[in-house]
C-alpha cells in the first residue's frame, strides 16, 4: 500500500488536545459620530462575516450576543463608512466605535443591490463592467516593480478548536492532565474550547531585480509554546499555508487550485453583485459580494474591494462554501488587505488566514482544531543599496539563536500585543511539558509522525512501518533496525537493520553512517554496507543509499509468481555538498555483487570473456545533480523536514563502471536524467509530470541494466507500469514519461447522487519507449527472453477513484488500468485493478 505525505500525521494527534483563542459571545459599547462624538442611532451590526445584520440600534449604546464565538463586529449606516472592529475577551466590553461620514459622489448608471439580481446576460451586470476595469489594470506585486527591497514579515500560528465537552473533559486520557482545562472558556453553545499551539516567527525580506534577481528570507526569531524543539509540530502548522496572490487565475491551498474571484476567468466559476460603496483606509472602495454558481466545485463566496478610481483591490475575504470537498477540513477563511502605491502595483499588508480541521464528521458541532494564520508586512524600503555579501549564505544564520529572543523582544517586535489566551498557551504548554503523561501522549504523536520510537536517549527504533514483509524467496520476513537520534538538527547519524526470512532461513543486514562539517552548504560525508533481497527493475532514476527499504519486502499481495529477486552485497561510500543554495552535487563509489536469489526461477547467469557466470562483480562511481528550485526545507541536520510546495525535482547522473576495481567485472558509462513538476490546472485539478530517459554507453549484463519498471502488485507504486511484469521490457536506451491528472471531482460533482459522494476522478497514461543491441541480449544466458519496447511506444492508461471513504477521512484510490499494445506476449495482464492509501488533502 501506498503511503504518503506523512508529515500530516500530527494534524490527527493534535485532537487530542483541542484548542481555543478568544471564545467570545457577548459584546457591548458605544457608537458615536467621529466628527461631532455625538451618539448615533440605526447603526447595523454584523457579527464575524454574517451578511445578514444581527442588530439595528435605536440608541447610541449596544449589546449583542450570538450562540457562536464572536471575533468580529462590523457596523454599517447610511452616509457612513463601514467600520470593523477586532473582538477579543480583553475589549469585549465597552466598545467605543466611531462612523465617518462617507463624501462619495454618485456613480452614474451604477445600482446597488443587496439581494442577488437576475441578469440576461453578464454584460448587464454592472459588477461585471467593475471587473473588466480590474482586469484591464491588473497589477503585479510591486516588489518586482523597485530595483531592490526589504521588509519585515511577522507570522503568528495558532491552533484553536472548538465543541469540547463535559464528557470530553472526563476521559481517562485527560487524567492527571485536568489543569489544561483552566485555560479554556465557554462557548454559548455550552462547550469548551482549550489552546494548544502559538507559534511565532519574524523575517528580515531582502530583494534584487537589477543588475540580477535574487532573494533572501531570513528568519530572526522564533517562539513555539512548549514545542520548541519539536518542530515537527511547527512545520505541520507551516505546511497549511501556501503564499496567495489574488490577481492570479488560480490560488493555491493544500496544492489544490481554487479559482480566484479576481481572475480573469471568474466569471466562469462565480456570480458577482455589486452591493455597497464604502471607505477603505480612507479610499472610496465598490464592495461586490461574489458566490459560485455552483457549490459542488472548489471555490469560494466573499467579498471584494474595488478601489473606485483606480480599480485596485483593497481588500477581500475568500471563504469555502459548506460542501467544500477537501479531506480533513471543514472550511477556510481568508482575509487580504493590500497598499496600492501606484496604478500598476500592490504590496501585501495583511494576510489572515483561518482553516478548520477535523478528521472525521464535517458536522458544525464536530470536535475540531481551528488553525488560524496572520502576516503582517511592515517596514517597507526601496532602492536601498544592498551589497551582494547580504544574499550570501552564512553559517551563523543556521545557529538556533533564533529561538533565545526574550519577552522585551517580542513585547517591541510584534505589531500587536498577544491576548490574555494567547499568553496563556505558553504557560500551559510548558506545565504540560512537565507532566510525564503529556510526554508519553506525545512520544506517540512522534512515533507515528517519523515511523520511530524513541527507545533510549540518542536511540530510535525503527522504522515500525517495515517490521514485516513478505516475498517468494523469504517468505514471512521480519526486520529490526535502530537509528542515532539525539535533536532535529544531528550533525551526524548512524543507522543499522538486521532482518530474517522464515523461507529461506537467512539473516540480512544493512548499516549506514553520515556526517555533516558544514551546515551552509551541506557538505556531507557517509559510508554504508547491505546485505538483502532486493526487487531491481522497480526504478530506474535510484540512488545508492543503503538504508531505503528493498521494493521485494513491501508487497504482501501480488499477481503472479514473482520469483525475479536478486541477492545483493553492496558497499557504498559518498560526499555530498550544497553549493548553491537547493541545488546538491553528490559522489557515490559503490563495490557491490549480485546474483539471482531464485536461480530455479529467475535466471541472472551471463557470459563473460566465454566463460558462464551467475554473480556480477560491480564497482561504479556516480557524479548526481540534483536541483529542487524553489523547495523549502526545516533543520539543519543531516535529515531535513520538507514544506509542501509544487517545487520541480530534476536529477542529472553519471555512472563510470571501472574494470578490475575490487574484481570488478565490466566498464561502462551510464548518463541518467529525471524531471518531476505537480502542476496546477487551474480549477481543473493537478497535473503530475515525471519524465525519465537515460542510456548505457556500453554492454553490461541483466543486473546492471535499465528495466522498465512494471509493478506486479495489487497496490499502487508511483513512477511504475502497472501492466507490466518484472524485466519484461529492458534497455539499452530509454525514455519514459508518466502523466497523472487529479480533476478533484470536477466531473463527478455534476452527476446526481454520485456527488454526495465526494469522490475525485483521476486519469493517467503512461508511456515507454527504448532499444537493446543484439549485443546485449546475447551476453545474457536467457538473453533472448529479453527486448526493448522498440517497435512501438509502450503504453498503459486508465482512470482512478479517489477520496474514497466516509467525512473527512477519505484516504483510499482505487485505479483501474488497461494496457495499450505488445498483448500478443506471453503471461501478460491487459487490465488490471490497483488499491492502496493516499493520505492528504
Amino acid at each position: 500500500m501506498l503511503i504518503t505525505n506523512s508529515k500530516y500525521y500530527p494534524l490527527f494527534f493534535l485532537l487530542f488536545f483541542i484548542d481555543l483563542v478568544c471564545a467570545q459571545n457577548t459584546a457591548n459599547g458605544k457608537i458615536v459620530d467621529a466628527r461631532t462624538n455625538k451618539e448615533i442611532t440605526g447603526v447595523d451590526i454584523f457579527i464575524n462575516d454574517s451578511d445578514k445584520a444581527s442588530l439595528t440600534t435605536t440608541t447610541g449604546n449596544f449589546t449583542i450576543q450570538s450562540d457562536s464565538i464572536i471575533y468580529k463586529l462590523k457596523f454599517l449606516r447610511k452616509n457612513y463608512g463601514l467600520q470593523s472592529v477586532d473582538i477579543t475577551p480583553q475589549n469585549a466590553n465597552n466598545v467605543f466605535v466611531k462612523l465617518a461620514q462617507e463624501k462619495v459622489s454618485n456613480i452614474e448608471e451604477v445600482v446597488i443591490h443587496n439581494e442577488k439580481p437576475k441578469y440576461k446576460n453578464k454584460k448587464e451586470n454592472p459588477a461585471y463592467a467593475i471587473m473588466q476595469e480590474v482586469w484591464k489594470r491588473k497589477r503585479n506585486n510591486g516588489l518586482d516593480k523597485f530595483n531592490t527591497y526589504t521588509f519585515k514579515e511577522y507570522e503568528k500560528i495558532q491552533f484553536d478548536a472548538n465543541n469540547l465537552d463535559s464528557a470530553f473533559m472526563n476521559k481517562k486520557i485527560f487524567n492527571k492532565l485536568d489543569f489544561i482545562f483552566d485555560y479554556a472558556d465557554s462557548t454559548a453553545s455550552g462547550k469548551m474550547g482549550l489552546p494548544i499551539f502559538l507559534n511565532e516567527s519574524i523575517y528580515e525580506n531582502f530583494g534584487r531585480n537589477k543588475p540580477d534577481k535574487r532573494t533572501k528570507r531570513l528568519l530572526v526569531a522564533q517562539k513555539t509554546s512548549g514545542f520548541q524543539d519539536n518542530q515537527v509540530i511547527t512545520i505541520t502548522a507551516k505546511n497549511l499555508y501556501r503564499d496567495i496572490n489574488i490577481y492570479d487565475n488560480t490560488i493555491n491551498y493544500f496544492d489544490i487550485g481554487f479559482p480566484s474571484p479576481v481572475g480573469e476567468t471568474g466569471f466562469s466559476t462565480y456570480d458577482y453583485n455589486l452591493v455597497d460603496t464604502i471607505s477603505i483606509r480612507g479610499e472610496n472602495a465598490y464592495k461586490i459580494r461574489y458566490l459560485p454558481k455552483r457549490t459542488e466545485v472548489l471555490a469560494f463566496q466573499g467579498y471584494l474591494y474595488i478601489d473606485t478610481d483606480s480599480y485596485a483591490v483593497l481588500g477581500a475575504t475568500l471563504k469555502s462554501t459548506q460542501k467544500i470537498n477537501v479531506n480533513f477540513i471543514n472550511s477556510i477563511s481568508t482575509e487580504l488587505e493590500y497598499d496600492n502605491p501606484d496604478e500598476n502595483t500592490f504590496l501585501p499588508k495583511k494576510f489572515v488566514t483561518e482553516i478548520e480541521l477535523t478528521p472525521f464528521a464535517k458536522k458544525k458541532t464536530s470536535k475540531s482544531i481551528i488553525a488560524k494564520r496572520s502576516v503582517d508586512y511592515s517596514n517597507y524600503e526601496f532602492n536601498k543599496p544592498l551589497e551582494d555579501k547580504v544574499f550570501v549564505r552564512r553559517e551563523e544564520e543556521y545557529d538556533n539563536k533564533f529561538v533565545d529572543k526574550d519577552d522585551a523582544y517580542w513585547v517591541k517586535a510584534r505589531p500587536d500585543s498577544l491576548s490574555k489566551s494567547e499568553q496563556g498557551v505558553y504557560e500551559m504548554l510548558d506545565k504540560l511539558q512537565q507532566t510525564p503523561k503529556f510526554n508519553r501522549i506525545v512520544k506517540i504523536y512522534e512515533t507515528l509522525a517519523s515511523g520511530y520510537y524513541n527507545a533510549f536517549k540518542g536511540i530510535d527504533i525503527g522504522p515500525i512501518f517495515s517490521i514485516y514483509g513478505k516475498n517468494e524467496v523469504e517468505g514471512d520476513r521480519i526486520r529490526l533496525g535502530a537509528r542515532t537520534y539525539f535533536g532535529q538538527n544531528d550533525p551526524w547519524r548512524i543507522q543499522f537493520y538486521n532482518a530474517y526470512g522464515f523461507k529461506d532461513k537467512q539473516f540480512k543486514y544493512g548499516v549506514e553512517g553520515r556526517y555533516m562539517f558544514n551546515r551552509l552548504n551541506r557538505f556531507m560525508v557517509g559510508a554504508g554496507t547491505r546485505r538483502d533481497i532486493m526487487q531491481l527493475g522497480v526504478q530506474l532514476t535510484n540512488d545508492d543509499g543503503i538504508m531505503s527499504r528493498s521494493f521485494a519486502s513491501s508487497t504482501l499481495f501480488a499477481r503472479g509468481e514473482n520469483a525475479s529477486l536478486s541477492s545483493v552485497n553492496q558497499t557504498n561510500i559518498f560526499t555530498s555538498i550544497e553549493p548553491w543554495k537547493n541545488f546538491q552535487v553528490r559522489i557515490d563509489g559503490t563495490m557491490q555483487s549480485i546474483k539471482s536469489a531464485n536461480p530455479d526461477g529467475f535466471n541472472l547467469m551471463y557470459y563473460r570473456n566465454g566463460e558462464l557466470r551467475k554473480t556480477v562483480n560491480d564497482s561504479h562511481v556516480t557524479v548526481s545533480l540534483i536541483a529542487r528550485p524553489g523547495a523549502k526545507f526545516s533543520q539543519t541536520g543531516v535529515d531535513r523536514y520538507e514544506h509542501g510546495t509544487l517545487a520541480p525535482t530534476i536529477v542529472l547522473k553519471y555512472t563510470r563502471g571501472i574494470e578490475g576495481l575490487f574484481n570488478a567485472d565490466y566498464s561502462y558509462n551510464k548518463l541518467q536524467f529525471m524531471f518531476y513538476k505537480p502542476v496546477l490546472i487551474g480549477s481543473w485539478g493537478k497535473t503530475l509530470i515525471n519524465f525519465e530517459a537515460g542510456k548505457n554507453f556500453d554492454t553490461v549484463p541483466l543486473a546492471l541494466q535499465n528495466v522498465i519498471p512494471g509493478n506486479q502488485s495489487y497496490s499502487l507504486a508511483s513512477n511504475t507500469f502497472a501492466q507490466l511484469n518484472y524485466y519484461e521490457f529492458v534497455a539499452d536506451t530509454y525514455a519514459t514519461l508518466h502523466l497523472e491528472h487529479h480533476f478533484n471531482g470536477k466531473i463527478l460533482s455534476y452527476i446526481p447522487l454520485i456527488k454526495k459522494l465526494k469522490l475525485r476522478e483521476v486519469a493517467f497514461i503512461r508511456g515507454a519507449y527504448g532499444t537493446m543491441s543484439d549485443a546485449s541480449k546475447a551476453i545474457n544466458v536467457e538473453g533472448f527472453k529479453y527486448s526493448a519496447p522498440s517497435d512501438h511506444i509502450y503504453y498503459e492508461y486508465g482512470f482512478g477513484i479517489e477520496n474514497i471513504g466516509f467525512g473527512n477521512l477519505r484516504i483510499f484510490r482505487v485505479d483501474f488500468n488497461w494496457r495499450g499494445n505488445y498483448l500478443d506476449r506471453p503471461d501478460i495482464s491487459a487490465f488490471g485493478i490497483k488499491a492502496g492509501f493516499q493520505v492528504g488533502f
